[in-house]
């Protein structure tokens, strides 16, 4: 399957689009909000390992409905060497099918579910992991391509 084509802003303010990544394999996971243990647990598997994502020629991107000075914040409090998008808007969220209706203590609401795409240098999705192991993300993601 195609993923969808995105364009947003990080934590710095640069515009981050899918196509920048040609050729390239980009781990794209969202997350629901910035400093909260499940997702600070994600990012930092994520930013532990993120030299051995380079060596296998893989982008690593996160995108949140955060703002980019949550973003900014969240990224120096952590020293997350990756983009942060900040969808507002939910554009990606929504074309990515991430946002939608959740339960917690027996009440239903919108958020966005915690899922990461694998998407291979042709921009195809070659895994969806929607079952995320927040502390150990990395080898999860690592053991899918042995």
């Amino acid at each position: 399957m195609k993923a969808p084509s995105f364009e947003g802003i990080d934590q710095d303010g640069k515009t981050i689009r899918l196509n920048d990544f040609s050729g390239k394999k980009v781990v794209l996971y969202f997350y629901p909000k910035d400093n909260t243990p499940g997702c600070t647990a994600e990012a930092c598997s994520l930013r532990d390992n993120y030299a051995d994502f380079l060596k296998k020629g893989y982008a690593v991107i996160g995108v949140s409905m955060d703002s980019e000075k949550s973003h900014k914040g969240f990224a120096a409090k952590y020293s997350l060497p990756f983009p942060l998008i900040a969808d507002t808007s939910r554009k990606i969220l929504n074309d990515y099918g991430v946002y939608r209706e959740k339960m917690m203590y027996g009440k239903s609401f919108l958020g966005i579910v915690r899922t990461t795409f694998i998407i291979d240098g042709n921009g195809i999705i070659e895994k969806i992991i929607s079952k995320v192991d927040t502390k150990n993300h990395s080898e999860q993601i690592f053991k899918m391509f042995q």
